[in-house]
């Protein structure tokens, strides 16, 4: 089964991911890893970086390809990453997960220690706004349409523990269905 994960910064793909993985069994490809990585190997912050991806976009479409062909290879995988319900849509579950930008902000402020939360919310906001428009230029995909998403999901609601039995069930779901 094919699975992706997608949501704006913060809002909790990462963790469930990892917790749907570990519960399922799962390959993980994850777009945000990849990129966080690129970003670190050339010495610069994800700010940094996606602004010098807005001028060349081989970076974000070297990403997406690969994503896509580690999915479209494997059977039991999941595929975290903004652009992963477009991308993959083959995948048999393509999952948004989404939350304020208020509470994904102050997950990022943790998460990436921030100094305050000011500083966190204009780099989050600067990131969303440079893959807004970079996702727009090479694919003309608005990002924030959920046309491609079978299940949107509020992470605000519920632990990472709930949202994995909800999302365990649809998995059980499609499985009845194929």
């Amino acid at each position: 089964m094919r699975v992706t994960i997608s949501g704006l910064p913060g809002s909790g793909t990462t963790s469930l991911t990892y917790h749907l993985a570990s519960a399922h069994r799962f390959d993980v490809i994850s777009a945000g890893e990849v990129f966080r990585q690129m970003a670190k190997e050339r010495g610069m912050s994800i700010g940094e970086f996606g602004a010098f991806c807005e001028g060349d976009p081989s970076v974000d479409r070297l990403i997406d390809e690969l994503q896509r062909e580690i999915a479209l290879s494997q059977d039991q995988i999941l595929i975290e990453g903004r652009l992963s319900g477009w991308m993959i849509p083959e995948a048999n579950l393509r999952i948004w997960l989404k939350a304020s930008l208020e509470c994904r902000v102050k997950r990022i402020l943790d998460r990436d220690k921030f100094a305050d939360f000011d500083i966190a919310m204009k780099a989050t906001a600067d990131r969303e706004a440079s893959e807004a428009l970079r996702y727009k230029q090479y694919y003309d995909i608005n990002y924030a349409s959920l046309a491609p998403y079978h299940l949107v999901l509020d992470t605000e609601l519920w632990t990472v523990d709930q949202l994995g039995r909800i999302v365990s069930s649809a998995l059980e779901a499609v499985e009845e269905n194929e």
